[in-house]
């Protein structure tokens, strides 16, 4: 924990403008028509405190406070659900909120107000309204057709609440209740992987402890899950991906490189094939913090992260995108680079073309949204512009992004629709639910993002730029309507 704090500070310590000349400590947005960005609540600066209220009750002095590496979800009725996160140096929180768009007032629903609550796991399979996860960052999560909340992991505390970990423990929230249940995994951190037979399901498997992984919930309800980090330092990875069957319990390993006798393979490097054909043998390489969606068909969809690419290099930023069916259970490379740090190629924004591709990044905020057309969506993160001078942003550097990507597969194109093509935004707020053509919400990495009912996105907080040109902890929110 201490060497990962003492990273963020120095992320923070460098001020407006790192990453030397491709750096941009004005609003470098492109020429564009409009914006379509509402500055929804939250304040327009770092290190805002959370208003709490009472549990249960929604208020419009309601907020969460500044923080990021969350969990998200949206329920069936459109409301916004939040748990968790890291908002400083030894804080992380278990909290959980939820924000109606309807009425612009956000619901402390359950955890505490306090930091770095412990774990209490009650009876597992039983709910009960004492469980509550334990404060975390990093987790997994996803929704099922019940409309619960599930989430796996991350990073934080346990029953015991000695020292934070990784963790495995997979959790389910009941929105009629308001109960959490503890549904399998361990009270404890630092639980290894249990692969069994691969296509093999069983309730003795588990993925580990893991941070930073990625999941899809599939149309039969399976909980899916790929990559993460089993330690802080995020140095060791991997490129497992797992199945979930909510019915009897069980984890299934579906691919990737799992354990070589009795060693578990982590750091493994993709292997690429030919882009745009699946085959057996097709697969990412180990890595976390990457992007996901689940499209009508039921694929799977990842982009980037930090970790190992096609050509054998050490871990970095990575800016490929991937197809996996759950239907063949072959992954296809669908777009981008097979070498890591890649510079973004925007072209005209609003303009979709075969040469354009977003930059290498990580850090989660990236996050993901699928609009009504079947088109991907992501905005920001911390990686690579359009500058190709300085040298190559490395994991870890002051490089956060701004830029909004639609991806169209049924042409397999991007398109560059809003933001800076440049590192290090400042964000333009306006005025408080007011649209106006200039606003944009500043460079940030590890928001958390929704869509609602209406189509429209939503991001909130994350570490980044404020209106200020300062970089911290946020809690603004967003909306953006394609």
């Amino acid at each position: 924990m201490i060497r990962y704090a003492l990273l963020l500070i120095a992320i923070a310590a460098l001020g407006s403008c790192g990453g030397g000349s491709s750096g941009c400590n004005v609003n470098c947005t492109s020429s564009s028509p409009t914006s379509s960005w509402t500055w929804v609540g939250g304040s327009n600066q770092t290190g805002a405190p959370g208003v709490y209220g009472t549990k249960g009750s929604s208020s419009a002095t309601n907020i969460p406070g500044s923080r990021y590496i969350s969990i998200s979800w949206t329920d069936s009725s459109g409301n916004l659900w939040m748990f968790g996160g890291w908002n400083g140096t030894t804080t992380f929180l278990n909290d959980l909120w939820k924000y109606s768009p309807g009425t612009n007032l956000w619901t402390w629903v359950s955890g505490s107000s306090a930091a770095n609550a412990s774990g209490i796991y009650g009876i597992q399979g039983i709910s009960s309204a004492r469980n509550v996860p334990g404060a975390r960052m990093g987790a997994v999560s996803w929704h099922d057709s019940s409309g619960n909340l599930w989430l796996y992991g991350g990073y934080g505390f346990d029953e015991l609440n000695l020292l934070p970990g990784t963790l495995n423990d997979l959790w389910k929230f009941s929105i009629t209740t308001n109960e959490w249940t503890w549904v399998s995994g361990s009270k404890s951190t630092g639980a290894s992987p249990a692969y069994g037979a691969k296509d093999v399901a069983s309730t003795s498997n588990t993925p580990g402890g893991l941070l930073g992984a990625i999941g899809w919930t599939s149309k039969d309800g399976h909980l899916w899950f790929f990559g993460g980090a089993s330690d802080l330092a995020t140095t060791t990875t991997y490129n497992n991906l797992w199945e979930f069957n909510p019915g009897d319990s069980t984890w299934t390993f579906r691919s990737g490189a799992g354990k070589t006798g009795s060693s578990y393979s982590t750091n493994v490097s993709g292997t690429y094939e030919v882009q745009g054909i699946a085959t057996s043998t097709t697969v990412p390489g180990s890595r976390l913090d990457a992007i996901s969606w689940l499209d009508s068909s039921g694929n799977l969809w990842l982009f980037g992260g930090s970790g190992f690419d096609g050509l054998g290099n050490p871990q970095g930023i990575l800016n490929d995108l991937w197809k996996y069916s759950p239907t063949t259970k072959q992954w296809v490379w669908m777009s981008g680079d097979r070498r890591y740090k890649a510079y973004g190629v925007y072209g005209s924004q609003g303009e979709a073309s075969p040469n354009n591709v977003p930059g290498a990044r990580f850090h989660r905020t990236p996050f993901s949204w699928i609009d009504a057309g079947g088109s991907l969506w992501m905005f920001g993160g911390d990686g690579n512009g359009a500058s190709t001078p300085p040298p190559p942003v490395l994991p870890g550097t002051a490089s956060y992004l701004n830029d909004l990507w639609k991806y169209t597969p049924t042409n397999n194109q991007w398109t560059w629709m809003g933001g800076s093509s440049e590192i290090n935004g400042i964000g333009v707020y306006g005025s408080m639910g007011m649209l106006a053509s200039t606003n944009q919400p500043g460079g940030r990495k590890d928001s958390i993002g929704w869509t609602d009912l209406s189509g429209n996105l939503w991001i909130f907080g994350g570490f980044g730029y404020d209106a200020t040109n300062s970089a911290g902890y946020l809690n603004d929110l967003w909306k953006y309507i394609p």
